[in-house]
């Protein structure tokens, strides 16, 4: 079983990591194998692509301490001033997500024809996949990609809550017992 969670922990640590690195990879090819769409020339590519990349560290860095602290304490608990640290992201990331939709107002007041169409909704599509991974990461599960969770949304039929969030539960739960 230590195994086995070690495994899971090391693969969401590993999966958010690759993610990092080959979004990276990934806008550069756009970019310059599709030089019409402008991407790198849209401010809200770049607001929404910081935005995820910010987001995808947050989860590789999550996932890289409950590795490291299962590893070495054998418990899957989060340090505590790694959940303030959570609360405080999570805040933060309320505003950022803000930014790239003045961005694409932006780009839609400065840009000329011939208006790079593609690019904007690659944009967007990034905008949106961010704004699904701050939800994935601090709300609700919703990715699904092994046995157990998905007999547990067949058994439930509702999503799991999402394991950052449980561990500020955990917390604000362990601070009112604290005030009782």
């Amino acid at each position: 079983m230590k195994r086995h969670i070690e495994n899971r922990l090391k693969y969401l640590y590993s999966g958010e990591l690759a993610a990092v690195i080959s979004f990276v990879i990934l806008s550069v090819l756009v970019n310059l194998n599709y030089p019409d769409l402008k991407l790198y020339s849209l401010f809200s590519f770049w607001t929404a692509f910081l935005l995820l990349e910010f987001l995808l560290l947050q989860g590789t860095m999550y996932w890289y301490i409950k590795l490291k602290r299962f590893r070495n304490e054998k418990t899957f608990i989060t340090p505590t001033y790694v959940v303030h640290k959570l609360i405080k992201l999570r805040k933060v990331n309320v505003l950022l997500i803000g930014i790239p939709l003045l961005a694409f107002i932006y780009d839609f007041l400065r840009l000329h024809s011939p208006f790079p169409i593609g690019g904007l909704f690659i944009a967007l599509f990034i905008y949106v996949f961010a704004i699904l991974e701050y939800i994935n990461y601090f709300y609700i599960q919703l990715s699904y990609d092994n046995i157990s969770d998905l007999r547990y949304l067949k058994q439930r039929k509702v999503l799991k809550q999402a394991s950052i969030q449980r561990d500020i539960n955990r917390l604000l739960h362990n601070k009112e017992k604290k005030n009782l």
